[in-house]
């Protein structure tokens, strides 16, 4: 799963959440501490009932939220 990423987001922690985080990464061995906080990030948002892309799915091909164009049509 090599995907293309553009964005940056940025996130200020405090250091106990920041070695929560580290510990998780390195109990669950994921290479690295943004990959790490994305699939804390997926993790969270599965168990919220978000719906997850297929594996060979493009970034492209879908966004946070189901139907943003309808979402950004009743703000």
């Amino acid at each position: 799963m090599n995907r293309f990423r553009d964005e940056r987001l940025q996130i200020m922690l405090s250091p106990v959440e920041r070695r929560a985080i580290d510990d998780w990464r390195f109990d669950t061995r994921m290479p690295s501490r943004a990959a790490a906080v994305r699939e804390l990030l997926r993790r969270g948002l599965q168990a919220e009932g978000f719906k997850l892309a297929e594996d060979e799915a493009r970034s492209s091909e879908f966004g946070v939220l189901e139907n943003q164009q309808a979402n950004k049509s009743t703000d």
